[in-house]
């Protein structure tokens, strides 16, 4: 019997799906939970949905850089 991923922390979620990384099912249901609960704002595009990927990505890596620096 699988347990209510949705009352699990993250925590508790990541341990979860350490512990049943060979439980396809199990696995795939808590990661689903895990994916669900981020942050919209920290989502990076992915290089194909950008009209110009070598310029976006690059401008996208500067400004990482001079954030960090």
């Amino acid at each position: 019997m699988m347990p209510n991923l949705f009352e699990m922390t993250n925590t508790e979620l990541k341990r979860y799906i350490s512990e049943h990384r060979n439980d396809n099912d199990a696995f795939q249901a808590a990661m689903e939970v895990l994916m669900s609960r981020r942050n919209p704002a920290n989502r990076h595009p992915y290089p194909f949905e950008l009209a110009n990927p070598e310029v976006e990505v690059e401008a996208l890596l500067r400004e990482k850089l001079n954030q960090a620096g």
